[in-house]
């Protein structure tokens, strides 16, 4: 692939060509390892494991068994901690370029691989191939954006005035210990990767829980991990659903969790960590992200942007557009464009070139929609669009549903402000810019937000009085979604996330370090 080709969530490369060429390989090449049963990783060794097997299944098609694990035990997950932490010390002691080195060839290794990460997301987790490569693609960048900031901060070791002429004083950030990194399933290498690159660059160690539904891409990114060069203990991999990841939680000799996930098992872990002394907890735990259409909008970009934003992924995302207020001059031309670019949207196989829209990620979901959508109709919404779970042969034997669109719902009902994780889009029309950020800010979560308008009266008070931490104006890729590491911090307000201090933004890795103030007298 030529060099200059690069697919973020936002931007697309010039030859769409050679890339259906190589991603077609890859899915070709990775159908031909589906069925494998994967040990876990534990102090560089593979460990066979003794818990039940449980299957990793193509959501678009659950007959498709793509790999097997097993779950960890937790006598298996108290070795994964104990190697970790045997590890620390020389790991946290080794000079910071050298874990930054380590870490640049990890990020190398998954450019090398991205299209076969790519294709095991695809059919694992659901996602598209544009979604899926953007994933492949910010895990790369994510280790290196990380590996920068310690090297720019001289590895968090600055100089500090002196109180006499014969002392020497400074600040030293330093690794606090064994990390507990829990994943979830709709960015699985790129929160995956992420979270851990955090934790490792910084001189942590780590025992990593991917999610129980893509336990297969997650299992990838740590051979990745152990083929760049991690010494032995320094990154444990552990299979396994919700108990083992709440033993983990529970385990006292964890010094940190960083979690991404729903607010309420993002909330219990907050109140469950830490019991005799505060430990950190990194945790991003969704949100509510509105959409606003003011009268000089440009109408086909807020439309583009709001269904792409809606619908990407499913709506499986934590930035999902997932609410519109649009003022009411406006919102029969901007529905109308709305549901025409709605209506194009291919279903299917999200491998497949042409889909845009693939399963939801399990029987839990599909049924979920379904009840949501029965609510709508009963609190006197109207399905504008969609409302239809997906039958048909080619359908059968996944979890597809139609992308719903939905007026008339009373504003305060509980889908504008409650996480659905769905693609469904409830639309409601205001009187002005106030009434709308009034609106949006009753939500308990302050993700992101995104604004349509010409009026930079009208952008200057969307910024200033948006309750929400990632905020966009007038983008068409993307009303509320398409952070990139560098670029767009990716932070949390209120229930939305627990440190103020984002992913992809320049104040992450120093999160999972602490301050040691060193005074020396000469």
């Amino acid at each position: 692939m030529p060099k200059q080709f690069k697919i973020t969530y936002t931007t697309l490369g010039a030859n769409m060509e050679a890339f259906h060429r190589e991603y077609d390989k890859a899915v070709t090449a990775v159908k031909k390892k589906e069925g494998k049963t994967y040990p876990h990783l534990i102090n560089n060794r593979s460990i066979r494991g003794r818990g039940d097997v449980y299957a990793s299944t193509n959501p678009a098609d659950t007959r498709q068994v793509l790999a097997n694990f097993r779950q960890a035990t937790e006598e298996e997950m108290h070795a994964a901690v104990e190697a970790a932490r045997l590890a620390f010390p020389k790991w946290s002691e080794m000079d910071y370029r050298k874990r930054v080195a380590i870490m640049r060839k990890a990020a190398a290794l998954i450019r090398k691989h991205k299209f076969e990460l790519a294709a095991i997301m695809s059919l694992e987790a659901g996602k598209n191939r544009l979604e899926a490569m953007g994933d492949a693609e910010e895990a790369a960048d994510l280790i290196d954006y990380y590996c920068q900031q310690i090297i720019d901060a001289n590895g968090f070791s600055m100089p500090l005035a002196k109180l006499s002429p014969n002392e020497d004083t400074r600040s030293v950030l330093r690794a606090y210990g064994v990390w507990g990194v829990i994943a979830p399933f709709n960015f699985p290498l790129a929160l995956s990767v992420g979270m851990s690159a955090g934790a490792l660059i910084a001189g942590n160690t780590v025992v990593f829980k991917p999610s129980h539904s893509t336990p297969w891409i997650g299992y990838r990114m740590a051979e990745i991990y152990l083929q760049a060069g991690l010494p032995a203990g320094v990154f444990n991999f552990i299979a396994g659903d919700r108990k083992i990841g709440e033993q983990l939680v529970q385990h006292p000799k964890l010094n940190g969790i960083v979690f991404t996930g729903s607010k309420t098992v993002g909330m219990h872990i907050f109140h469950e960590f830490s019991e005799n002394f505060i430990r950190p907890t990194i945790i991003e735990l969704g949100g509510k992200n509105p959409a606003l259409v003011m009268p000089t909008a440009d109408l086909d970009a807020a439309a583009e942007g709001v269904m792409k934003s809606a619908f990407g992924l499913q709506g499986q995302k934590c930035s999902a557009c997932s609410r519109v207020y649009v003022h009411k001059k406006v919102k029969n031309k901007f529905m109308d464009l709305l549901l025409a670019k709605t209506a194009k949207i291919k279903i299917g196989d999200p491998s497949q070139r042409d889909v845009y829209l693939g399963p939801l990620i399990n029987r839990s979901a599909y049924d979920k929609f379904a009840a949501i959508v029965s609510e709508a109709k009963d609190g006197n919404g109207s399905i504008v669009a969609g409302g239809e779970q997906m039958t048909g042969e080619e359908f059968a034997n996944g979890f597809f549903v139609q992308p719903t669109i939905v007026e008339g719902l009373p504003r305060h009902h509980r889908l504008f402000y409650e996480e659905l994780f769905l693609p469904i889009l409830p639309v409601a029309a205001v009187d002005s810019l106030e009434e709308a950020v009034k609106l949006s800010n009753k939500a308990e979560y302050g993700l992101t937000a995104g604004i349509y308008t010409k009026n930079k009266k009208e952008l200057d008070y969307f910024f200033n009085h948006i309750e929400a931490g990632v905020t966009y104006a007038n983008r068409r890729s993307g009303a509320t979604t398409g952070a990139w590491p560098g670029v767009n911090s990716f932070c949390g307000w209120k229930g939305s996330g627990s440190t103020g201090k984002g992913a992809c933004g320049p104040y992450y890795v120093q999160q999972f370090m602490r301050e040691q103030s060193r005074t020396m007298m000469k």
